[in-house]
C-alpha cells in the first residue's frame, strides 16, 4: 500500500507540473501575440494619421488588432505619433502590450 501511495503522489506532482508548464507556455504565446498585434496596430494608426493610409487612425488600429485576435484597449494620438495598447486572451493567461509608431523624430 505504501508503494502505491507513493506512486500516486508522484503522479499527482507530475500532473501538476505539466499543467503549470502548459499555463506558462500559453501565457508566453499570448504575450508574443499581444506584442505583435500592438506593433501592427500602432503602425496602422500612424499610417492613417500621416496620410500614408486611408481611414480614422484609431479605427484602423482596432481593425488591425482584431484581425490578429487582439482587442484594442487604448489608442492615443499626439501630433503624428500613435500609441496603442492591446489585449490578447483573458483572465490570468491574458496579456497586454503597448506600442508607439510615428514619423522619425530626427534624433540619432
Amino acid at each position: 500500500m505504501a508503494g502505491s501511495a507513493a506512486a500516486l503522489g508522484a503522479l499527482a506532482v507530475a500532473a501538476a507540473a505539466a499543467v503549470g508548464v502548459g499555463a506558462v507556455g500559453a501565457a508566453s504565446v499570448h504575450s508574443a501575440r499581444a506584442a505583435g498585434a500592438a506593433d501592427a496596430a500602432a503602425l496602422a494608426a500612424a499610417d492613417a494619421v500621416t496620410g500614408a493610409a486611408v481611414g480614422v487612425p484609431c479605427d484602423r488600429a482596432a481593425e488591425v488588432a482584431a484581425s490578429v485576435g487582439a482587442e484594442l484597449v487604448a489608442c492615443a494620438l499626439v501630433e503624428m505619433t500613435a500609441t496603442v495598447r492591446v489585449r490578447v486572451g483573458g483572465g490570468l493567461l491574458g496579456a497586454e502590450a503597448r506600442a508607439r509608431a510615428g514619423p522619425p523624430s530626427g534624433r540619432e
